[in-house]
């Protein structure tokens, strides 16, 4: 056994350069973020008011929703866009409720779906826009707006998405607020990720002419990509229209000034079994669309089978052709960073290196280590007043003392990243002030320290859908707020 642990431990000095090296590349991989941020900051992308008014048709997937979906069409009812440009198709998927009943006296189309076998809001949305090309045709509509049952509309949402859709986009993203932010904390903490999706995702990549992440509602998209019906049927169907969509060479922009509220989850259980959909359906995303992206990367619009852009690029001086080109593979390249499960590979390494491995080292080595690292501020602060040290000599004793000091270590890591995380949902707070709903300061005090449980949900729910098959199953809404309160709310 000694054998076995000190041959373990003697690859520790060669796999510690090998980890600080993929550490440092991953960096390096991911620094053009910070441009981002700082880009999200001051500039997004602005549109001049359309010179025409395009007819579009709305699509609502809905799953016994009759307590909100009322709600967002009386919402899509007082838009200040022409009433017969806009038709709202409702698909009432599997529904044991009225959510028919009240889509259909409101005067809107509403189609209902029977199959328990195919139960993702993907299945949903395919049905639905078969029986649109069955009755209407695609190409009745220039556009599709997608938005959930429990979304509101701003009363200028239309219009202001129509002067982005006739700019030319041709995918159009909008900014997601939360009509329940001051629920609990829960619910804050979705509020806040999706205000930070804007800044640092949207806004930037808006201006640079990049593709945003759609993020399952609130977004438009040409007739061009549903002329050959709805094939995004997965967990994630949203990250899998982005990956595709992206891989085709689409820029998928955002519109700033179209804002619509949705529901955020307020119970902890519900909260778990979606992010663990979302994890799963990420990771998925990856293994399905990953591998396109890479290659996307190095040979642009080359191995892409469908004709999407590829006629228009044709058609464009070798200056435009090339600086296209350059946009699409380093868009390919931007998707498939977020797409890159990296959490995962993180806690393979800590575990495989960092914790067993050296573990092992200590068994023939003993153990000299500071018991504070200089990895987070806190560390650093810590370290101004106290540096302790950790010393044993060689054997089983220091085997162990090495998990444990390994372990401690990473956790106080954690806690000063969880700190230092808390200056996002300031930074938040701050910048959207305008257009965060009134929030008291006790509840905003409480929001920015248990924000940064969001992420941590989001790392641990990914390490569990990496061996736990996931379901889809809908998310309750119950929420009685309607346009008009928000109206009244933001205006006191």
């Amino acid at each position: 056994m000694k054998e076995i642990i000190n041959a373990i431990g003697s690859s520790y000095p060669t796999m510690k350069m090998i980890n600080s090296t993929i550490s440092l590349v991953l960096s390096y991989m991911v620094i053009y973020k910070t441009f981002y941020f700082i880009l999200g900051i001051f500039f997004t992308r602005k549109f001049k008011p359309a010179k025409k008014k395009h007819k579009y048709g709305i699509v609502i997937a809905a799953r016994n929703e009759e307590a909100v979906i009322g709600n967002l069409l009386d919402s899509i009812k007082k838009q200040d866009y022409p009433s017969e440009l806009v038709d709202v198709f409702v698909v009432a998927d599997n529904c044991s409720d009225n959510t028919a009943k009240v889509v259909r006296d409101k005067g809107y189309y509403c189609y209902e779906r029977f199959d328990k076998d195919h139960r993702t809001k993907g299945f949903a949305l395919q049905f639905l826009f078969e029986n649109i090309k069955k009755d209407f045709g695609i190409d009745s509509y220039e556009g599709y707006f997608i938005f959930d049952a429990d979304n509101l509309l701003n009363s200028d949402y239309i219009t202001k998405m129509n002067d982005a859709f006739d700019s030319g986009e041709k995918i159009i993203t909008s900014y997601r607020n939360t009509k329940n932010f001051d629920e609990n904390w829960i619910a804050s903490t979705y509020a806040l990720h999706w205000i930070r999706s804007v800044r640092i995702n949207h806004r930037p990549r808006s201006v640079l002419r990049l593709a945003t992440n759609i993020q399952g509602t609130g977004v438009l998209f040409s007739n061009e990509i549903v002329m050959d019906g709805w094939k995004y049927t997965s967990l994630t169907e949203d990250r899998a229209l982005t990956v595709d969509a992206v891989a085709q060479g689409y820029q998928i922009s955002f519109q700033n000034e179209a804002v619509f509220f949705d529901e955020q989850p307020t119970s902890l259980k519900i909260a778990l079994r979606q992010r663990l959909r979302w994890s799963k359906g990420h990771l998925l995303a990856f293994l399905e669309t990953g591998p396109y992206l890479f290659i996307n990367i190095f040979f642009g619009k080359k191995f892409i089978k469908t004709k999407w852009n590829k006629e228009k690029d044709k058609k464009l001086p070798f200056g435009k052709r090339l600086l296209e080109s350059i946009r699409h593979r380093f868009a390919s390249y931007d998707t498939f960073m977020q797409l890159c499960p990296i959490s995962v590979l993180n806690i393979f390494r800590w575990l495989l290196i960092s914790l067993i491995i050296f573990a092992c080292y200590s068994f023939g080595k003993g153990i000299d280590i500071a018991l504070i690292s200089k990895g987070t501020y806190l560390g650093k602060f810590i370290r101004l007043f106290a540096n302790p040290r950790f010393i044993s000599n060689p054997g089983y004793g220091s085997l162990l003392a090495g998990l444990y000091i390994t372990i401690f270590l990473r956790l106080f890591y954690r806690v000063g990243k969880y700190l230092e995380n808390t200056l996002m949902a300031i930074y938040i707070f701050f910048i959207e002030r305008k257009r965060i709903i009134p929030i008291p300061l006790y509840k905003k005090v409480l929001y920015v320290l248990t924000w940064p449980i969001f992420d941590i949900i989001g790392r641990y729910t990914t390490y569990v859908a990496v061996f736990k098959k996931v379901e889809w199953k809908p998310i309750p809404h119950t929420s009685k707020i309607t346009i008009n309160d928000i109206e009244k709310k933001s205006a006191n």
